[in-house]
């Protein structure tokens, strides 16, 4: 098997070295697809031995299609520039190219991440297992606005090496993710006709608290736990905060 690694990007010179480096063991390629940085990205991505390439943004899933379909082989690694592959994962790719399932249209993997100083097992963020190894002739992206993944046309096999995601490395971080995040699901519910109700907006993120605290657990998690508990009800309050202002234009 010969392995494309595609990375979109958008001023990331603070992640994209340390993705590059991690998968420079298993990629027979890499490409990255930027869509108009103005840091040191392309620098970084051409010193790693990518090949860059400029592409106007389309929307996560249009944008990783795009970068799919300049490939110069079938079989696909995708990552975000956030993440890297942990020493396990590198392995069983490896493993995979040497003697791959040809019953296989993809392979999912446990994405671990990292946030605001320490690695998050519960709270409902972990294993949250991705596809992200397909096959593009058998796969592709799907989702209009936020929360895209890979629809596979074909059996996917499971990986157990830790996809590793560096997520926010500061709480104010995560507050502008969940306002963008917040945007495009309000967005994603007002094209689907969805409509806001009171009682969602009362219930629903005191339930999401629960649910990430004590259900799944996020007290094990510490601090971090209780941090990412409270966002989780912030989130879902602010999704249908902004689906009502979206209804009230």
């Amino acid at each position: 098997m010969k392995l494309s690694v595609v990375i979109i990007t958008l001023n990331e010179e603070l992640n994209l070295a340390r993705a590059l480096l991690s998968v420079s063991g298993v990629a027979d390629e890499v490409v990255v697809v930027d869509s108009g940085s103005t840091d040191s990205t392309r620098e970084i991505a051409e010193s790693g031995g990518a090949r860059f390439i400029a592409h106007a943004w389309e929307g996560y899933a249009r944008q990783k299609n795009f970068a799919a379909a300049q490939a110069a082989h079938d079989w696909v690694l995708s990552l975000d520039a956030d993440e890297a592959l942990s020493p396990e994962l590198i392995e069983e790719i490896r493993t995979v190219k040497q003697s791959a399932n040809e019953d296989a249209a993809g392979y999912s993997m446990p994405r671990l991440p990292y946030y605001c100083g320490r690695w998050i097992r519960h709270s409902g963020w972990y294993p949250d297992r991705k596809v992200r190894l397909y096959d593009r002739r058998r796969a592709r992206w799907v989702g209009e606005y936020v929360h895209e993944s890979v629809r596979v046309n074909g059996a996917i096999a499971e990986l157990r090496g830790d996809l590793l995601h560096y997520t926010c490395d500061t709480i104010e971080q995560h507050r502008c993710t969940v306002d963008r995040y917040t945007s495009l699901a309000a967005q994603e519910a007002h094209a689907r006709d969805a409509r806001w109700a009171l009682p969602s907006m009362i219930v629903l993120p005191p339930w999401k608290f629960f649910e990430t605290y004590i259900v799944r657990a996020g007290f094990l998690d510490g601090a971090a736990g209780l941090t990412i508990a409270r966002m989780a009800a912030c989130y879902v309050y602010l999704k249908y905060a902004k689906l009502r202002r979206l209804q009230s234009a």
